[in-house]
């Protein structure tokens, strides 16, 4: 495993910008998540990497212009002041390294007068600006490996025959579908709600209509770094140092089309209309310190050596805290649920080792979902589908509104974040979207 602890994880390291030494802060000075962003909102100025420092973002492109800078650390702010960042995915580990050391010296309270004064102009609110997509996402894959959301949505689908319904290659690989690039969204921007055919309970004809069934997968998103070329699989050895960062994911899906149009080959419209990602890409330098031993599910026969190795079973999973809330329109926010990455049955590496081990060529910037992330308690489903039991045991919200799925006006928010005692909490941010009426 290629990341591990130094200065800038000291938890008793504090920022002369004070509202990162805030408590329960999601930005902190060991956490320096990156953005792509517009300060102010409205303004005419072009979108460039920022960087998260309590409410503050910082401007890469204007610090990338100073001196304060040098070597591989400069180079990599210059390369995160376009309008994407996929330049500095494409860096790799030893240029993201120096840039969040050099970030962290500048940002820190033992900071010159003259660097503070210095950086102090290249800061603005993070509440005032405008994101977009932290990369050019050429292409999107999205997994499926929670063991614990395969066996809620067979017994919803199925029925609880007391049989386990996860099928056979579930345990033997990371199973994917490619998703649909174009139509990732950035936090913020709402959702339409889809039309596409479905099959009505005891009918043997589709119909054709808006989704009555849109639900959300709470998930975590991967953005690729420097990649591998065509033909050339990554070891799994070698598969975390492609890894630039994790955002929050919402997989939004229409569970009746999906039901009706699976067979032969997965979703398609059900999956194709929207994903959400939040803006801050979080580093797997940030999250050093919450990395926990990964074990293959009991029931799995031996790993194939391609999936197998000593790093990802000593330290592959991560404890990411994850909770999804709901919003009625007018109304207060109710939390729905929460889990933790830690639950899920392949880790990153993995995923990442099997998309490519066929010859698949992954680019800078590219995006791989990590499928619903659910563990297993109720309490910890990742979806509406899971929670409500297919809509038959409806959710019934603060204002006395139930749910079996999503309504038009109803705003769905992911949060994520990573604490423990003895190291800075590590936070995402936020994941929202807003569901419009279909058209």
């Amino acid at each position: 495993m290629t990341t591990t602890l130094d200065f800038t994880h000291d938890s008793g390291a504090r920022s002369w910008v004070e509202s990162a030494n805030a408590a329960g802060t999601d930005f902190p000075l060991q956490n320096l998540p990156f953005a792509v962003f517009r300060p102010p909102h409205g303004t005419s100025k072009q979108f460039r990497g920022g960087v998260a420092i309590g409410d503050q973002v910082l401007d890469l492109a204007g610090l990338a212009a100073t001196a304060l800078l040098q070597g591989d650390a400069q180079k990599a702010a210059a390369a995160a002041a376009g309008t994407t960042l996929n330049g500095l995915c494409a860096q790799g580990p030893a240029a993201w390294r120096a840039l969040r050391q050099a970030l962290f010296a500048l940002l820190r309270s033992d900071a010159s007068a003259a660097q503070q004064a210095a950086m102090r102009v290249l800061l603005s609110p993070q509440a005032l600006a405008e994101y977009t997509l932290p990369t050019r996402i050429g292409n999107y894959t999205d997994f499926y490996t929670s063991i614990h959301h395969a066996r809620n949505t067979g017994r919803v689908m199925r029925g609880d025959t007391g049989v386990d319904l996860v099928s056979p290659n579930f345990r033997s690989m990371p199973i994917a579908y490619h998703g649909r690039a174009s139509s990732v969204i950035i936090s913020g921007q709402s959702v339409r709600r889809p039309k596409g055919q479905r099959l009505p309970p005891g009918d043997s004809a589709p119909v054709f209509g808006p989704t009555r069934r849109l639900d959300y997968e709470l998930e975590l998103g991967v953005l690729i770094g420097r990649g591998n070329a065509l033909g050339e699989p990554i070891a799994l050895a070698d598969a975390e140092a492609q890894v630039f960062g994790i955002v929050l994911l919402n997989d939004w899906s229409a569970r009746d089309i999906q039901a009706w149009e699976m067979a032969p080959l997965g979703p398609f419209l059900a999956k194709n209309f929207a994903t959400s990602i939040s803006p801050w890409v979080v580093t797997l330098a940030a999250l050093a310190p919450y990395r926990q031993a990964w074990e293959p599910d009991a029931q799995a026969p031996p790993l194939l050596d391609y999936l197998d190795d000593a790093g990802v079973r000593a330290r592959g999973a991560l404890d990411i805290q994850l909770e999804a809330w709901l919003q009625p329109a007018g109304g207060e926010a109710q939390r729905l649920s929460q889990t933790s990455f830690r639950h899920q049955s392949w880790t990153v590496p993995q995923m990442i080792a099997h998309h490519t081990v066929g010859g698949c060529n992954l680019q800078p910037g590219d995006l791989l979902g990590t499928g619903t992330i659910s563990g297993p308690e109720a309490s910890e489903a990742g979806t509406m589908i899971e929670i409500t039991h297919g809509g038959r045991q409806p959710l019934t919200l603060a204002d006395g509104t139930q749910r079996g799925f999503l309504e038009d006006g109803d705003a769905l928010m992911l949060r994520g974040w990573c604490e423990r005692p003895g190291a800075a909490r590590i936070g995402f941010g936020e994941c929202r979207g807003v569901v419009l009426p279909a058209v």
